[in-house]
C-alpha cells in the first residue's frame, strides 16, 4: 500500500504522518510506502529519515509525475494556501488550491483510467466554507445540511474543491471523502498567515513568554479542535468504510450515518468542535498557566481579522461525527494542558513555576 501526503512536513502533515508511522498500518493492512509532499522538507525532520518514507519535494502542480510514479492507493490532501494570505492574493488562493486540486484529482483519475486503483482521496476542506449571508443567516447549530455561503477566498475555494472531489468521486474515478476541519489550536512552532492564527497565538506565544495580541473582541465565539483530536479525525474518516453503495460525496446520497465507524450517504463530515470564547480562552491561560503568562496578551481588534474569523459559525451538531466515534475535546484548559504534555521545549519554565499549583501535569 502505497500512501501520499501532500503538505506533508506542515504541522498537521507531520502529526498525521507521524501517527500512521507509529502503527506503520492503514485499515490494519501494512504500509508499503508513505510518501511525503511539501515544497519545503526540514533538514532534521524525523520522518523524512524514517525508512519507510519516500520524499518528494517542490511545488505539488510540478511534481505530479512523482506523486504519481508508482500507484498511489491513499491520497491525503492536506497542502493549501491558508485563509489571510488567499484575501490578500488572490491568484495565490486559487492557483494553490483549487488549480492544484483539480490537478491531482486528475491524475488520480488518470491512475484508475489506465487500470491502477481507484485512489482513495481525503480531502481536507474548513469551517470557512459556512458563512452569515445577510440573505441566508447562519442557524443557531451549524450540520453538515447547512447551506454553505462562504465570506472569504479561502472559504470559497475549499467549497469549490469539496464539489470537485463529490464529482470525481460521483463519476467513480476516486473514492473520496472530505473533512470540514475546524480551527486548530494550540499549534506549535511559528505563526503562520491563517487570519485564526492568532487562536493558537494568544496561548502558545505567552506561554514562551512572548508578548501576543488578540485581534478579536473577546466575547467572539469559536469552534476548537485540538491537533490531538483533528488528527484522529483525519484519520478515522480515512479509514471508515461505506454503509452502502452511496458514494462520499455524491449530494445526492441519502443518510446520515451507518452506525460505529461506518457512514452512510455522501455529506462531508464537520470534524467535532468545542465551542469556547476568546475570552474563556483567555481565562484558562491564566487559570493554567499563572497571572504572568495572561497579562503578557494585549487585546486590540482588527476589523479585517473580525470580518473572516467572525462570519464563521461557532456551534456545531456532532452527530455525524459522533458516527464515527469521534468527539470534540473536553474542555480547553486541556487542550492547553496536552500542550504543555507535547511542546514542553516552547514553555518559558520560569513562567510556568507560579501558576496554581492544580492545574499542574
Amino acid at each position: 500500500m502505497r500512501i501520499v501526503i501532500t503538505g506533508g512536513f506542515g504541522f498537521l502533515g507531520r502529526q498525521v504522518a507521524g501517527a500512521l508511522l507509529r502503527t506503520r498500518t492503514f485499515r490494519g493492512a501494512p504500509i508499503g510506502r508513505l510518501v511525503l509532499a511539501d515544497r519545503f522538507v526540514p533538514h532534521d525532520s524525523p520522518e523524512a529519515a524514517d525508512p519507510l518514507v519516500d520524499v518528494v519535494q517542490g511545488d505539488l502542480a510540478d511534481r505530479l509525475d512523482e506523486v504519481f510514479a508508482e500507484p498511489v492507493d491513499v491520497l491525503i490532501h492536506l497542502a493549501s494556501a491558508v485563509s489571510a494570505e488567499c484575501e490578500a492574493d488572490f491568484d495565490l488562493g486559487m492557483s494553490a488550491n483549487v488549480d492544484t486540486t483539480r490537478a491531482l484529482l486528475e491524475a488520480a483519475r488518470a491512475q484508475s483510467a489506465t487500470g491502477g486503483p481507484i485512489p482513495l482521496v481525503v480531502f481536507s476542506s474548513s469551517v470557512a466554507v459556512y458563512g452569515s449571508d445577510p440573505a441566508l443567516p447562519l442557524p443557531p447549530v451549524v450540520s453538515e445540511s447547512t447551506l454553505p455561503t462562504p465570506r472569504s477566498s479561502y472559504g470559497i475555494q475549499k467549497l469549490v474543491c469539496e464539489q470537485l472531489v463529490a464529482e470525481y468521486t460521483r463519476r467513480g474515478f476516486v473514492d473520496g471523502r472530505v473533512t470540514r476541519l475546524m480551527t486548530v489550536s494550540v499549534r506549535p512552532g511559528k505563526p503562520n498567515a491563517a487570519a485564526s492564527g492568532f487562536l493558537s497565538g494568544i496561548i502558545r506565544e505567552p506561554l514562551a513568554g512572548l508578548a501576543a495580541t488578540c485581534p478579536v473582541r473577546p466575547d467572539l465565539r469559536v469552534a476548537l479542535a485540538s491537533p490531538r483530536r483533528t488528527v484522529e479525525g483525519i484519520l478515522r474518516v480515512a479509514e471508515a468504510e461505506r454503509a452502502s453503495e452511496a458514494r462520499w460525496g455524491d449530494p445526492l446520497a441519502e443518510g446520515s450515518g451507518g452506525g460505529p465507524g461506518r457512514l452512510d450517504g455522501g455529506l462531508p463530515v464537520n470534524l467535532p468542535a468545542m465551542t469556547v470564547t476568546v475570552a474563556e480562552m483567555l481565562t484558562t491561560l491564566r487559570e493554567v498557566a499563572g497571572d504572568a503568562v495572561a497579562d503578557l496578551v494585549t487585546v486590540a481588534p482588527d476589523p479585517r481579522v473580525e470580518a473572516i474569523v467572525g462570519s464563521w459559525p461557532a456551534t456545531f451538531d456532532n452527530a455525524r461525527a459522533a458516527s464515527l466515534g469521534l468527539e470534540p475535546d473536553p474542555s480547553f484548559a486541556s487542550v492547553v494542558r496536552d500542550y504543555l504534555d507535547d511542546h514542553a521545549d516552547a514553555v518559558a519554565g520560569v513562567l510556568l513555576e507560579s501558576r496554581p499549583t492544580g492545574h499542574r501535569r
